[in-house]
């Protein structure tokens, strides 16, 4: 049992176990999940098995954060400032150890050249597996051809947007063939619901009325226009027959649009992002220069005086919202004050692949959702909906041994002094949390061990995606 790992003395928390347990690591996967008294437990103690003491820690699996962007290009100047190396890294530092970004197909080229120009980008760079969905932003004859085929190349999952017409909008027609393709072959849809095409004139009017300031984003982009999508999505799927993942699900109307689909049996699943359920338009969005500036991503923040995030947090309860992702785009200041006169010039996007695991957490603290309901949304179902079932989001025999050994108890502060983000600032500025990643392992490989970084760039493995049992 050569580099064998013995996790013992902590409480393991699946989606549906929580409870004293060790797990025994060989290799790269978890061999077994065992009473700490067991024979296999008493054996690894008396051979050269490393044993891991996690006494007073939980031992979850690994976060599957299925939606980021890192060094995304946003202008021919301007991209993400994460880089594959140094988001995968920081993902690390807060307990997530799989990521989905985007190869995104734009207008004018095609989907096997956008595939792979961004596995090239990706490849020996990352610290922690990570998958790739398809961004289709040029629906036509030859693209409809090319998106069966992602499917021999591990992309299962398709992302269309009803918003912004002057790059990656498609029209319902589009979106309907690409929804009929995919109830063909069971891939799964995502949407960015946001009816873009109301939401310009209403950008465009706010200008010309000297609205320039960073909270006419939010007041141009209403949650009315965020539902009215949603809505048309849902029913475009349901004549199509194809599944339906709403992205960065932000407000009170489109989860209602989300609800009433899943009880009429529907397969519509949504995400919604950790800035949804804690940052606010009114105290973050509503600030002169950077300070508001900096909170600027799309969907917007909403008014918490209308009850969107506890309506979200109720949504996680009960399983109308399946899955919190982070939508991680960060920009530095030099790139966010681009809008500074003009709010639709600044670049959309916020920093937060690795405060996801810890913002939720508090969740539990404050009674809004369990533990197991925690590892559920962060790690176990976003691995079931985009075909890493059996591999990730769960401590279980035969799957790959990303664990995080979380301390419950360990108080901190989040900011841009301490982060391990590649962004000058933070949208998380001075909030004090309880909970932390201690160590995080990797295929069975420490890339946090003790709060250090040990992992290595290219570590990392493509993750070639299956059609979701969940949706056969």
């Amino acid at each position: 049992m050569m580099g064998a790992k013995l996790i013992t003395g902590g409480i393991v928390i699946n989606a549906n176990y929580t409870g004293e347990a060790d797990v025994l690591i060989e290799g790269e996967s978890i061999a077994a999940v065992v009473a700490p008294d067991s024979e296999i437990s008493k054996s690894a103690h008396h051979s050269d098995t490393e044993v891991i003491d996690a006494s007073g820690m939980y031992v979850i699996p690994g976060g599957v954060d299925a939606h980021v962007h890192l060094q995304l290009p946003m202008t021919p100047e301007t991209t993400s400032s994460d880089s594959f190396a140094s988001g995968t890294a920081a993902a690390a530092w807060g307990g997530t150890t799989t990521v989905i970004d985007f190869a995104g197909q734009i207008k004018g080229t095609a989907i096997p050249h956008a595939i792979e120009s961004r596995l090239e980008e990706a490849s020996g760079q990352c610290a922690i597996d990570y998958g790739l969905h398809l961004s289709v932003g040029d629906v036509n004859q030859q693209s409809l051809i090319d998106l069966p085929k992602t499917l021999d190349e591990g992309i299962s999952s398709y992302k269309l947007f009803m918003a912004y017409p002057d790059a990656w909008y498609s029209d319902d027609g589009q979106i309907l063939q690409v929804m009929q393709l995919a109830s063909e072959t069971g891939a799964m849809i995502m949407m960015h619901a946001e009816n873009g095409i109301a939401i310009d004139v209403l950008r465009d009017q706010a200008i010309e009325r000297g609205k320039t300031g960073s909270i006419w984003h939010g007041r141009t982009r209403p949650p009315e226009l965020e539902s009215e999508a949603a809505h048309r999505a849902i029913q475009l799927a349901v004549v199509a027959g194809s599944p339906l993942y709403i992205v960065h699900l932000s407000s009170s109307n489109a989860l209602a649009e989300v609800a009433r689909a899943r009880d009429d049996g529907r397969n519509v699943f949504a995400e919604t992002c950790p800035q949804y359920l804690y940052l606010s338009l009114e105290e973050h969005l509503d600030q002169p220069g950077i300070d508001g500036v900096r909170h600027i991503c799309s969907p917007p923040l909403r008014e918490f005086s209308d009850g969107h995030q506890d309506n979200l947090w109720k949504g996680l309860r009960t399983d109308d919202l399946s899955v919190v992702a982070t939508d991680h785009c960060p920009f530095c200041d030099a790139e966010k004050m681009l809008g500074a006169e003009d709010f639709r010039q600044t670049p959309n996007g916020l920093g937060v692949i690795e405060h996801r695991m810890d913002l939720l957490f508090q969740g539990v603290l404050q009674g809004e959702i369990t533990l197991q309901r925690w590892v559920e949304i962060c790690s176990t179902t976003p691995a079931r909906l985009f075909g890493l079932q059996g591999k990730k989001g769960a401590i279980a025999p035969g799957a790959d041994a990303d664990v995080v050994i979380y301390d419950p108890n360990k108080e901190h502060v989040l900011g841009a002094e301490t982060h391990h983000m590649a962004v000058d600032h933070s949208a998380w500025e001075g909030v004090a949390v309880t909970g932390q990643a201690v160590s995080v392992l990797s295929r069975g490989q420490y890339v946090i061990k003790d709060r250090t970084f040990v992992g290595n760039e290219g570590h990392g493995q493509f993750l070639r995606r299956k059609i979701p049992d969940v949706l056969r």
